[in-house]
């Protein structure tokens, strides 16, 4: 079985101060490539699981996600590769996808036949680290502290350093 790393999207991999709608609205962290790249040649499998609750909304279709998410596995080609994205387009409907529920982690987890306990969830909110919780992962919380993660940091390359480090890897 292979180890991890499930990542949000939004303030953890891209600025989000405004909404992604459009390709050219993302803009990768310098931190987030650093980060990625680090963790993939560490040999994780690299996801991520997002909640894009803007589809249910009508602000952006499952369209125009994927030319998002296209552009951002092109713009992350120097640095790492992708294995899967997975994203809830739910927002008011009831989901097991919509973090903080597991599902998002759980399917791409058996698809890719991934050991969890192995594995960490990356995010910038609270629901990303109950999510990561809940599926059996160590989560890393960037931004405001979280009791429950096992590692709080600034940014994504930083969670890359802790992470490698607890996993005894450097």
């Amino acid at each position: 079985m292979k180890k991890a790393i499930f990542l949000d999207r939004d303030g953890v991999i891209n600025d989000n101060t405004k909404h992604v709608n459009k390709p050219c609205d993302l803009v990768i962290y310098d931190k987030a490539k650093s980060g990625m790249k680090k963790l993939y040649e560490a040999g994780f499998c690299l996801f991520v699981v997002t909640n894009q609750g803007g589809i249910e909304l009508g602000h952006v279709t499952n369209e125009e996600m994927k030319k998002i998410h296209d552009k951002m596995i092109e713009d992350l080609k120097p640095f790492c590769k992708i294995t899967d994205i997975k994203y809830c387009p739910d927002f008011k409907r009831e989901s097991e996808y919509r973090k903080p529920k597991p599902g998002m982690i759980l399917e791409l987890a058996q698809k890719h036949n991934i050991n969890l306990n192995d594995s960490w969830m990356v995010g910038d909110m609270d629901t990303d680290i109950e999510a990561g919780k809940r599926a059996g992962c160590k989560t890393a919380k960037i931004g405001k502290p979280n009791k429950l993660a096992e590692i709080n940091v600034r940014n994504l390359d930083e969670a890359a350093r802790e992470i490698l480090k607890n996993n005894n890897y450097l």
